[in-house]
């Protein structure tokens, strides 16, 4: 199970941190990603983070957001600077147990476990 905290409305240019609280006894093999959802947009894979804590990161957000993990607390984070009015979207996190992020956004629908979602608003 997958818990989203962290979300809420934000200024153009503002920070938020999003959290990923899991309960999973080996969290430390699995691979998390953030995903978001716009309204009228498909889904998408911002940032995922393996077990190994390689990273990708979209394009979009490149050098903007920022993942890691805390796998003592199984928690995964999500640190958004520079918010643009683009990022709006519900986030969610999502757990792969192959370890790996690289199938991720691929294989959506085959994903071992999916947060409820949290939104984020920016506003400009």
């Amino acid at each position: 199970q997958l818990v989203e905290s962290g979300g809420g409305e934000v200024q153009a240019g503002g920070s938020m941190k999003l959290s990923c609280a899991a309960s999973v006894s080996t969290f430390s093999k699995y691979a998390i990603g953030w995903f978001r959802q716009a309204p009228g947009k498909e889904r998408e894979l911002v940032t995922a983070i393996g077990w190994s804590s390689s990273t990708y990161y979209a394009e979009s957000v490149k050098g903007r957001f920022t993942i890691s993990r805390d796998n003592e607390k199984k928690t995964v984070y999500l640190q958004m600077n520079a918010l643009k009015p683009e990022d709006t979207a519900v986030y969610y996190c999502a757990a792969d147990g192959s370890g790996s992020w690289y199938y991720m956004e691929r294989l959506q629908d085959g994903l071992d476990a999916w947060g409820q979602g949290t939104q984020v608003t920016v506003v400009s």
